[in-house]
């Protein structure tokens, strides 16, 4: 119960940060729900995998260089998805950020009522 929560969450998030982004577009909530399921999917998969490979370069931009693997998973979903868009690789970085941030706010939000 508390996945399927987490997903909706995810996925109230990235319907707010469409809105709020112009280079970010969902269609539906539906939708939006299938970018939560494949983003959380993509980040336990190919996310680990991303990370051992670009371990040099994360130390040396002492871990910055996460953000551009963060935005090159939501590329990738964007490109899975087809109501899901994602102008530019500027905006991915952008919507990964707002959407990391939105994601500790919501789920603060849960621990407290729980």
């Amino acid at each position: 119960m508390k996945l399927i929560i987490r997903l909706l969450l995810n996925a109230l998030a990235v319907v707010i940060l469409s809105y709020m982004l112009p280079g970010v577009g969902v269609d539906s909530m539906l939708t939006a729900i299938i970018v939560a399921i494949v983003l959380s999917i993509l980040n336990f998969l190919v996310k680990p995998i991303l990370v051992i490979l670009t371990l040099p370069i994360t130390i040396l931009t002492l871990g910055l260089f996460l953000l551009v693997i963060n935005a090159i998973i939501i590329l990738l979903t964007s490109n899975l998805i087809d109501g899901f868009h994602v102008t530019s690789f500027w905006w991915a970085i952008i919507f990964s950020l707002l959407l990391s941030f939105l994601q500790a706010i919501l789920h603060s939000i849960l621990k407290e009522d729980q």
